[in-house]
């Protein structure tokens, strides 16, 4: 397991739709709780949950799938900014996935944001990652 929760929670999300757990849980980081409140308004999970019972905090994360064949709403997470080299954009240079249909994550100095959000606000900040 490496230092940085943001690939953690995003490896794990690729994981849980590979295998179509219904259940991924990752450490409660302020950054994490951010994201995950995104991906539930966005609706690519249904729910999370901060559970602070026990001394490890964690995030409970119920993603969504479709269909029979359980076919996951996130197909693709991606890290874009990491550790080693910060990706920093503003709100003119953010980059659209998709062309709109996926999101892009970033922490702004307003917290942590979407794309869309940031270009309407007119921040920019560090690109976290994107999900569609």
């Amino acid at each position: 397991m490496s230092n940085d929760a943001i690939t953690n929670m995003i490896t794990s999300i690729r994981n849980a739709n590979s295998g179509k757990v219904d259940i991924v849980q990752v450490f409660a980081t302020n950054t994490n709780r951010g994201i995950a409140k995104i991906l539930s308004r966005e609706g690519f999970t249904e729910q999370f949950i901060d559970d602070r019972r026990n001394a490890k905090n964690i995030l409970i994360l119920n993603p969504k799938y479709r269909g029979g064949r359980r076919e996951p709403y996130i197909t693709t997470p991606r890290r874009m900014s990491k550790s080693g080299l910060r990706i920093y954009s503003n709100y003119r240079e953010i980059p659209k996935i998709l062309g709109g249909m996926g999101i892009v994550i970033l922490s702004t100095s307003e917290g942590i944001v979407t794309d869309r959000e940031a270009r309407e606000k007119k921040i920019g900040g560090e690109l976290l990652c994107y999900v569609w």
